[in-house]
């Protein structure tokens, strides 16, 4: 089992930052690929960022790509999400996700391939 909880959300002004922070606990975090979500009322759950088991590469939707970026701390179980030049379309239920890595390579971009998720941290964007 893995344990996820975000932090960092709030209110923030369009054109602001805000960086989310999700630590992980319950299985050794350098064999945890690792996912961001979003969702907002009345949408489905949409990817944001992940990430590899060490860091080496990163996946990015267009709609939130040079704006959001997505980093990991192996020593301390830990993955943020920087976001700049937030708008008001990024007003969502953040989720952090996690999975065990394979040695083949997987699908990062579909919130299907975690099997863990966190509780979720709200991100509201003011225009």
């Amino acid at each position: 089992q893995v344990q996820l909880v975000e932090s960092g959300g709030g209110l923030v002004q369009a054109g602001g930052s805000l960086r989310l922070s999700c630590a992980a606990s319950g299985r050794t975090f350098s064999r945890l690929v690792m996912g961001w979500f979003r969702q907002a009322p009345g949408k489905e759950r949409e990817f944001v960022a992940s990430s590899t088991e060490n860091g080496g590469s990163t996946y990015y939707p267009d709609s939130v790509k040079g704006r959001f970026i997505i980093s990991r701390d192996n020593a301390k179980n830990m993955v943020y999400l920087q976001m700049n030049s937030l708008k008001a379309e990024d007003t969502a239920v953040y989720y952090c996700a996690a999975d065990i890595a394979s040695p083949f390579g997987r699908v990062l971009t579909v919130a299907g391939a975690y099997a863990y998720w966190g509780q979720g941290t709200q991100v509201t964007v003011s225009s």
